[in-house]
């Protein structure tokens, strides 16, 4: 393999990692806002309890995140460099307005979630929770304003082979980020909510309970069941921008080759890329042409239209459809658990054993779906870094393949080992007790502590 590709499969190892934790964080601090909010109304120990436990995770997760955070922007300058020469315009203030907008409010008010609790007062501890989930949700906010403008992009000038910013209205809000953008936070709470439903499963199984487990059972499953649907409508929207936008990731997406109308639905195909064709397909007759175009005998461009331009078939179509296959997993199971819960008086404990461990083993379930569609949002972009007007191949750097070649292994066994570590912790956290004393107060001048 040659550099250019080994430096394209180190920048997907390192966001497949580093993509988790945002994806967790943006919904997980939501949640606990919500929890915190329950625990003020009802002064039911069951919402402290989730609130102290999920908090733990929130700030384990975000450390995570930052530390694969700060190693994915190096690899800008050291594989990439072509690309902050010519996009350094747009990039740089806009990941700039990320750490400024986002990351101080994350950083800063996470250690009066932690500590604070009955050091400072409860509408002080309050405002710290909604500012850290306001702090997530910016983030996410910031990344996606440049990840859209790099799929869609508009607002800028490109002279002397570098991009000048026209309007930074039209750099932020380009014609994919509104779609992408709610695409993305529904997708974050969907991955929290079945991790939430995962590890209440496990600790049931496990004869681990604590006092939230019941309260964030019924919580994940509701919210589960409520995002899934909308999900859906979104995703459906999205598609059809990017069909307008970008339509050979589409025909990528949806294994058409040639240019035609009533194209099928595939559910199954072994794409070809040499001979240009599907082997083995399985399909609903015009189903493609019904949801994209909302007519069943409607046109879809082919890739035979983009020659030289389309992404690689194979990783496309099948990722596309690992993302929705496990949504509609997802969306299964989150309706009968929750259907099983109410019946059973919402007891997780009288949940069946064999759902019980399906809704444990679907923890990580929100990531697949997640990771399945960043590879198809980011190899459907191929071959182009700026879409349409930057190739990839223009702006990586020219480094001996044996140096990524090594860096990549290093990524992959450093990455796999954290992710080891970051699991079993959240385990061995699930199967402690809650600490529910009270919080020791320092009184202001004293050196002393009381309680």
């Amino acid at each position: 393999m040659d550099a250019l590709l080994m430096a394209r499969m180190q920048f997907a190892a390192n966001i497949t990692f580093h993509i988790l934790f945002p994806s967790i964080t943006i919904a997980l601090g939501w949640s606990l806002l919500f929890f915190r909010l329950r625990w003020l109304k009802t002064k039911d120990i069951a919402w402290l309890a989730a609130y102290r436990f999920w908090t733990k995770v929130f700030a384990l997760t975000f450390a995570m995140g930052v530390v694969s955070g700060i190693t994915m922007s190096f690899q800008f300058g050291t594989n990439w460099p072509g690309f902050m020469e010519r996009a350094g315009n747009v990039a740089g203030p806009l990941l700039g307005y990320e750490v400024l907008t986002a990351f101080f409010l994350e950083a800063t008010f996470l250690g009066i979630m932690l500590f604070g609790h009955g050091r400072v007062g409860e509408r002080a501890h309050l405002i710290a929770t909604a500012l850290v989930a306001f702090g997530t949700t910016m983030s996410a906010f910031w990344i996606l304003a440049l990840n859209s403008w790099m799929q869609t992009p508009d607002g800028v000038v490109l002279r002397d082979g570098q991009f000048f910013v026209t309007s930074w209205f039209d750099v932020v809000f380009n014609p994919s980020f509104p779609y992408r953008l709610v695409h993305v936070l529904l997708a974050s709470g969907l991955t929290v909510a079945f991790l939430i439903a995962g590890v209440s499963a496990w600790q049931v199984l496990s004869r681990h309970e604590n006092p939230s487990t019941g309260v964030a059972t019924r919580f994940s499953l509701t919210l589960a069941a409520v995002l899934m649907p909308l999900q859906i409508i979104a995703g459906d929207l999205h598609g059809l921008n990017t069909l307008e936008h970008q339509p050979a990731k589409v025909a990528a997406m949806e294994g058409v080759w040639k240019t035609e109308r009533g194209v099928p639905l595939l559910l199954f195909a072994l794409p070809d890329g040499e001979a240009r064709e599907n082997r083995f397909e399985l399909g609903i007759p015009k189903g493609a042409s019904l949801i994209l175009k909302h007519d069943p005998d409607g046109e879809i461009r082919g890739l035979d239209e983009f020659r030289g331009a389309h992404p690689p078939v194979a990783p496309v179509f099948w990722a596309f459809r690992v993302m929705v296959g496990t949504g509609m997993a997802m969306l299964a199971a989150s309706w009968l658990a929750l259907w099983l819960l109410r019946r059973r008086g919402w007891s997780p404990a009288a949940l069946p054993r064999p759902l019980l461990w399906g809704l444990a083993a679907m923890a990580p379930s929100g990531w697949v779906a997640t990771v399945a569609g960043w590879y198809v949002t980011e190899i459907g972009r191929q071959p182009y870094i700026v879409y349409g007007l930057v190739r990839v191949d223009e702006v990586a750097a020219n480094v001996p393949p044996a140096h990524v070649a090594f860096t990549l292994a290093l990524y992959v066994v450093l990455y796999l080992a954290l992710l080891v570590a970051y699991v079993s912790v959240i385990k061995h956290m699930a199967e402690k007790p809650v600490d529910l004393s009270p919080r020791p107060v320092v009184r202001p001048g004293s050196a002393g502590v009381t309680t």
